[in-house]
């Protein structure tokens, strides 16, 4: 390791850690960078990181003080590096597994290393490799795990400096241990100005779960770079379904309810376009993280959760002043922030969906951009990329909760799940129990919109809306939530949100806020504030009760008929998402008999209902 100078070969023995050692050894060797770095938690070595980025062109500075610019590559809109790779992103498996997750790419790990190790010898030739380590979760905590990270970016260095919690102290106290995840990225050979990867066609990420790593080369896009992310969140699943906690693809979130001296914390999981990001950044609520949590059995007998981040690397179409008010606000005032695939006119950057008029030029993922400016197949780029983000660290927003570092996380008094259904479940519903709440995260739904190619209204099953990160089989995974909450004394109420049902005539039934009261009553329900209405679905509200909140948190009259609309029973919907839910689980093993029991005992009070009342809509008033 000859590249290696003393000063930086004397802060990796300091770790005194064989394993480091022995990892950093093998891939300078193979990657072949001229130059390592590496950067402890000082003010100065994260400063050179910054600083780095915008010398070696990988990031700009723009007008206002900390803001930055980062381009990924572009050919066309159809060819880019401007999102999750998911046909490259491949989990390594023996033999014996291969098939065992027909929901995700799997790659006989032999064969997927010897591939991936070929194209990553010389990957960082000409380049500054820099090893980084991190702290996944609070400091000196249950919850946390700790990650190397070797990269010759400096964008996704710096990305990580605004996303994680600095760990070079925290590998001191491993004392020699192997108990951390380990991450190797190279953008490979660069191309352009600003630098951009040039070999798309052999962009690979590759997940090696027997080595607790991940294998990422030929890229920038953070979604396939960043190995600390949704990468880390595959290796965190298969460790915390192979021993006794949650690795959950959450939302954190405070909710303080008015003359109520207390905060209730709630954790949330939505398929992309469900209300994720809108219901954890309610107003008047603090967040405490917004993608991805860990979750624990604590002493207390309550499930605690904590973030495994410290910032946010968020889509930023759509973000404005008027929907997104305290997000928006950090984004157009000085502060550390990232910014990428957007349009940057004098210095100012600009989004879809931002409010605002669209400049005619500037600079764009595309180079020099005009209003009309097509790519090379005819099809026209926008002046920002559907997929733009931001990155910036979650104390930089004024509703931040205190607890986000806190060792101990946060007691979980509920959890929401949230789908997309025009017409089936109503807006709110709490789970009967633990088990059938679990059943009501396994059978999250979203419909397809007029933002997705092909039908609309078209249903897909998103099971606790991480079956994209599933690395274990799905009867293990449920499994696996269903004996975590029977070892707690206090297990989380599970909710069930629908913001998207609507009437014959195609209108919205839920105003853009009101999800504020439903996360208001659910929040009055784990404190025992409300009674509620027992159905076969679960337990929904009564109407006095959502009439006073609706007056008291958005000062507005809630009728009885909207109440109607929204919270009628409609029992063949119902049945027929019984029937879909049952198609998809009945083609996976050794799904845990509660789940078909639940199914069960739901289809048959479903059916008892209809015979009862004599009609499929049933008013919540006659329940």
């Amino acid at each position: 390791m000859e590249v290696i100078d003393q000063p930086n070969l004397e802060k990796l023995n300091a770790l005194n850690n064989k394993y480091v050692l022995k990892i950093v050894k093998e891939f300078v060797n193979l990657c072949k960078p001229s130059k390592v770095t590496v950067i402890t938690d000082t003010k100065e070595d994260i400063d050179y990181v910054r600083i780095r980025a915008i010398e070696v062109k990988e990031e700009e500075n723009l007008t206002l003080e900390g803001h930055t610019i980062h381009y990924d590559g572009f050919l066309t809109m159809s060819n880019h590096d401007q999102a999750r790779d998911k046909a490259n992103t491949q989990i390594l498996v023996s033999k014996k597994e291969k098939g065992s997750y027909p929901w995700i790419n799997t790659m006989e790990r032999e064969k997927g290393l010897n591939e991936i190790l070929e194209i990553m010898d010389g990957c960082m030739e000409g380049h500054e490799c820099v090893i980084r380590f991190f702290c996944l979760g609070p400091k000196n905590s249950k919850f946390s795990i700790l990650a190397l990270q070797l990269t010759d970016s400096f964008y996704v260095a710096h990305s990580e400096d605004l996303l994680y919690r600095a760990g070079y102290k925290e590998f001191k106290r491993l004392n020699g241990s192997n108990d951390f995840f380990y991450f190797i990225h190279s953008s490979g050979e660069l191309i352009g100005d600003p630098p951009v990867t040039k070999n798309l066609e052999k962009r690979r990420i590759y997940v090696d779960l027997q080595e607790d790593r991940v294998l990422s080369v030929n890229n920038q896009y953070a979604g396939n770079s960043l190995g600390l992310k949704k990468l880390a969140l595959r290796l965190a699943i298969y460790k915390a379904n192979n021993e006794d906690w949650l690795a959950e693809h959450y939302f954190i979130m405070g909710v303080d309810p008015k003359g109520k001296d207390r905060v209730s914390y709630f954790c949330g999981a939505f398929p992309s376009a469900c209300g994720k990001t809108s219901t954890a950044m309610l107003p008047g609520q603090t967040i405490a993280g917004d993608d991805i949590a860990y979750l624990r059995v604590w002493e207390d007998g309550y499930a605690h959760a904590a973030n495994i981040e410290r910032g946010i690397f968020g889509i930023i179409k759509d973000v404005n002043a008027e929907d997104d008010p305290v997000i928006f606000d950090a984004l157009t005032t000085p502060r550390e922030t990232i910014f990428s695939n957007v349009l940057i006119s004098n210095g100012t950057p600009y989004w879809i969906g931002d409010g605002r008029d669209i400049h005619d030029g500037g600079l764009n993922y595309s180079g020099k951009w005009n209003i009309g400016k097509k790519d090379e197949d005819g099809k026209e780029i926008p002046h920002s990329h559907p997929n733009a983000r931001y990155t910036i660290r979650i104390e930089e927003l004024n509703n931040i909760d205190p607890n986000l570092h806190n060792p101990d996380g946060v007691q979980v008094h509920g959890i929401f799940y949230g789908g997309r259904d025009s017409d089936t479940m109503p807006p709110v519903l709490e789970s009967l129990n633990w088990e059938h709440g679990v059943f009501l995260g396994a059978s999250i739904e979203s419909e397809t919109t007029s933002a997705t190619l092909g039908a609309e209204g078209v249903r897909s099953q998103q099971p606790m809306a991480n079956l994209d990160f599933l690395v274990v089989p799905l009867g293990k995974y449920l499994k696996n939530h269903q004996k975590f909450g029977s070892r707690l004394k206090y297990p989380p109420r599970i909710f069930s949100t629908n913001y998207f049902l609507k009437n014959k005539d195609g209108k919205y039934l839920n105003g853009i806020l009101d999800k504020l009261c439903w996360v208001i009553w659910a929040e009055g329900r784990t404190n025992g504030d409300y009674d509620a209405i027992n159905t076969p679905i679960g337990f929904i509200p009564q109407y006095k009760d959502l009439k006073e909140i609706f007056k008291i948190y958005l000062n507005k009259e809630y009728s009885e008929n909207d109440y109607i609309e929204q919270f009628s029973i409609r029992i063949q919907y119902l049945l027929e998402k019984l029937d879909r839910i049952e198609a998809m689980y009945k083609k996976e093993k050794n799904i845990p008999d509660f789940f078909w029991r639940v199914l069960k005992k739901q289809r048959s009070e479903l059916l008892t209902l209809s015979i009862k009342y004599n009609k499929e809509v049933i008013s919540p008033f006659e329940l």
